[in-house]
């Protein structure tokens, strides 16, 4: 037998050691090269999921799809770009042109995209480069949207009221023109609808028409939250028959309500009932001359508080009888749904007022406007509405009323908000947003926000 001689065995040892080696770099490059693909593709599904809902924001600009798609594909683009740097990592990316889908009042946005990173120690065994690629995609759901403005004599300040119809105006630019349905309406001691959706569940809206709309407000009356919340949710309920899949009520207010509309029955022999809107001031009175506290009855629609001539409208609450048992002003557009005005919860209301004391007569209108707002809020939750409510001023951060309630609070119970009183927090419907506008300056920032968690949650 040959025993092999000693330097044929370190030659072989020589060989076995070069080859691990050599596979030992591969693996390591392979798994620095790898590493340095992980990182750009994280970096790339990121880059692509911002561009997606970049231009899912930016789809609702434009007065047409044209003009939509190319502001979506426009944002897409500068997104993409700034959260993906230019060399990353050595690598190049690229973003194909976005795809922008109308149908129907859903608009889909699909991305897509690319990035080449050259490798190191892989091109030792042949590869050169590593392709990474991504999608995301956003889809914005339709959207029907009741859009409500407090316009009462609360906000005569003209700083004041330039910077609600700036505010507003500029709200309405964050939705689509051509798929976003949309009706817009002002209240004070009446509610008038100044553009309502429309007419068969046609899809988009007029921006330009509520616009002039707007800066040609005038603020005047008392605060008949509960008529602008019924007439908010007739034309989500009523106006249109095949609802999108998001409803919501923006209701925009800078006090508590202390004003309801009903059918009354009448002292007066010429007319026996009087279907119009009973009035209160927002402070407790003090004195026993205040006789005319709270205020007549006004004719239901009518925004100003003035009283209108007629032998049915008295600038006294005396001319009322007694309060009816449930608010039955629109009750034959609505017979199937009853908001109780004579009640024991969440506060007391009777029947008097004909006769009763004038502190009696007061009480009972602010108590029962107030619970008829948190009703018909409750009500359109129950229907599957968000409501998201705006607060601007010095009157909602202060006791008013007949309970010296927070007007805010009232607010936060009709947005069903969970920092809300907990007697009206509901978390088994749709949870809204509110924001407190201190200032005329916050008006903008708080109308951002509402925007931003309707489009949110509309994707």
């Amino acid at each position: 037998m040959r025993i092999p001689s000693k330097k044929r065995q370190q030659g072989a040892v020589s060989i076995i050691v070069v080859a691990s080696l050599a596979t030992l770099l591969a693996g390591l490059g392979l798994a620095l090269d790898a590493g340095l693909g992980y990182m750009v593709k994280a970096k790339l599904d990121a880059a692509a999921d911002g561009a997606a809902i970049a231009a899912g924001q930016a789809v609702t600009r434009g007065n047409n799809q044209s003009e939509q798609m190319a502001n979506a594909q426009q944002a897409a683009t500068a997104f993409f770009a700034a959260n993906y740097p230019a060399g990353f990592l050595n690598s190049s990316a690229t973003l194909q042109t976005p795809s922008v889908t109308f149908n129907n009042g859903t608009v889909t946005i699909d991305i897509a995209a690319q990035a080449k990173v050259p490798t190191t120690f892989t091109q030792l065994i042949g590869y050169r480069a590593l392709n990474v690629a991504t999608s995301s995609e956003s889809i914005r759901r339709d959207l029907d949207m009741a859009f409500v403005i407090d316009t009462t004599s609360s906000m005569s300040d003209t700083s004041v009221q330039k910077a609600v119809r700036a505010s507003s105006v500029d709200f309405l630019n964050n939705f689509d023109v051509t798929n976003d349905r949309v009706a817009l309406m002002h209240f004070a001691t009446g509610t008038v609808v100044d553009v309502p959706f429309k007419a068969a569940n046609a899809r988009g809206f007029d921006r330009t028409t509520m616009t002039t709309n707007i800066n040609n407000y005038s603020f005047n009356g008392n605060t008949n939250s509960e008529e602008a919340l019924w007439n908010a949710r007739w034309q989500l309920n009523h106006q249109i028959t095949q609802p999108s899949s998001l409803r919501v009520i923006v209701f925009f207010s800078d006090g508590a309500p202390n004003s309801f509309s009903s059918t009354f029955p009448m002292t007066k022999t010429s007319c026996t009932t009087n279907t119009g809107t009973i009035v209160s001031s927002d402070d407790k009175p003090t004195g026993s001359g205040q006789t005319d506290n709270p205020g007549g009855l006004y004719k239901l629609g009518v925004q100003t508080s003035q009283a209108l001539s007629g032998t049915c409208y008295d600038k006294t609450a005396a001319t009322v009888d007694h309060l009816p048992a449930n608010y039955n002003a629109h009750a034959a557009s609505e017979p199937g749904v009853t908001f109780p005005i004579v009640t024991s919860s969440p506060r007391v209301v009777t029947q008097d007022m004909n006769g009763a004391s004038y502190k009696l007569r007061y009480q009972n209108i602010n108590r029962a406007s107030r619970n008829l707002l948190e009703a018909m809020a409750a009500q359109a939750r129950s229907e599957g509405i968000y409501v998201f409510a705006l607060g601007y001023g010095p009157y909602l951060t202060v006791g008013k009323g007949a309970d010296n309630e927070l007007g805010q609070d009232i607010l936060k119970c009709i947005a069903n908000v969970p920092d809300g009183p907990s007697r009206c927090y509901n978390p088994k419907q749709p949870t809204g947003v509110y924001c407190y506008a201190a200032t005329p300056a916050d008006l903008r920032p708080c109308y951002s926000q509402l925007a931003s968690q309707i489009l949110r949650i509309s994707k």
